[in-house]
């Protein structure tokens, strides 16, 4: 999806795109590209290259490469612009994400319960636009949150890709699997209630995958790494707020400002949310607030590094360059189709 949102604009605009893929997971890449080749595109127009480091600096040095368009980590996203601009190139970076869905006392439960499982615990967790912190507003309102969430997440299925009843699969690696992990005792360290813990989950015939079970924290706490961090797994926390200015600060205070989401009856609430929380992304009772394609994806702070985000006119900005013509027309100038411009011999 993502190097989706990236090569067709360029290649519309007129431009040949280099794609390198992350190397923990490069085969859909690569079969994106044999099918624009099967469809017809020329040779060229796009290429996959495999790599780590290396390539990436090489890219970023290469004097044909006008300009780079990356997702990821933040430290990589932050290397990536700081070097590439520094090459003189057009860079938009987009990092992290630590999103937050804000529950209010008249949101609809129901609704907000089926969303917050499935945008917390979907694709493991491992997506930029996760819901990984839910900030229910009022002790009533976490009470009946945290009663109601539980048996909804005991019965998520955890399964392999070709199972079309499983909700989500294993993390992208053996060592990603350990760091996950090593967060959810680190949140038991630093105070927070485990009231979930996916570690442990075996898959039976599976026992050796980077499988991990759904796992939800209550009673978490800013100055925690846990919350500061992202953790990108299958993790949800539960941080209360007693009013609806104290929600609203969550999100906008913290290091990440990609997207958000608040999930409310009340108009003016929402409203008030949207036009005053510092996150690129608002979500109004839509908990991944993903535009469609000819909006523009983007967020804040240290989730975006450059001044145009992806996709949309914005990616149509990114990948074009503006040039000024500025002419007098002589009298007697024509259009003449027949003339030939000299070259020199």
């Amino acid at each position: 999806m993502i190097p989706m949102w990236m090569f067709g604009v360029a290649i519309a605009c007129g431009n040949t795109f280099v794609l390198k893929p992350s190397e923990k997971d490069p085969s859909v890449p690569v079969r994106l590209a044999e099918l624009m080749m099967e469809a017809g595109a020329p040779a060229g127009v796009l290429n996959v290259v495999h790599g780590d480091k290396e390539a990436v600096d090489a890219i970023i040095a290469h004097p044909d490469i006008k300009a780079i368009s990356f997702v990821g980590s933040s430290d990589i996203a932050h290397y990536i612009y700081s070097h590439g601009t520094a090459n003189n190139k057009r860079v938009q970076a987009m990092g992290g994400a630590k999103n937050h869905g804000i529950i209010m006392p008249d949101a609809d439960m129901d609704q907000a319960v089926k969303d917050l499982v499935g945008a917390a615990y979907g694709s493991a967790g491992e997506r930029c636009m996760a819901l990984p912190v839910v900030v229910p507003v009022g002790k009533k309102t976490a009470d009946e949150l945290r009663a109601r969430l539980l048996p909804e997440i005991e019965k998520l299925k955890v399964g392999i890709s070709t199972d079309p009843d499983a909700q989500y699969g294993p993390v992208v690696s053996s060592q990603h699997k350990q760091k996950i992990e090593d967060y959810i005792a680190l949140g038991q360290k630093e105070g927070a209630e485990i009231v979930r813990d996916g570690r442990g989950f075996k898959l039976q015939g599976y026992e050796e995958g980077y499988f991990l079970g759904p796992t939800l924290f209550d009673g978490v706490k800013t100055d925690m790494r846990t919350y500061q961090e992202e953790i990108f797994g299958p993790v949800l926390q539960i941080v209360r707020a007693e009013t609806f200015e104290e929600a609203l600060a969550l999100p906008s205070q913290h290091q990440y400002g990609n997207g958000v989401a608040i999930f409310t009856r009340n108009g003016r609430a929402a409203r008030e949310f949207a036009a005053r929380v510092n996150v690129g992304m608002v979500g109004i009772n839509v908990p991944i607030p993903v535009p469609v394609a000819y909006h523009t994806f983007g967020g804040w702070k240290r989730s975006a590094f450059g001044d145009t985000n992806q996709h949309g006119m914005e990616g149509v900005k990114f990948f074009t360059k503006v040039k000024t013509v500025t002419a007098r027309w002589p009298e007697g100038m024509t259009d003449d189709s027949s003339f030939v411009i000299p070259t020199m011999r």
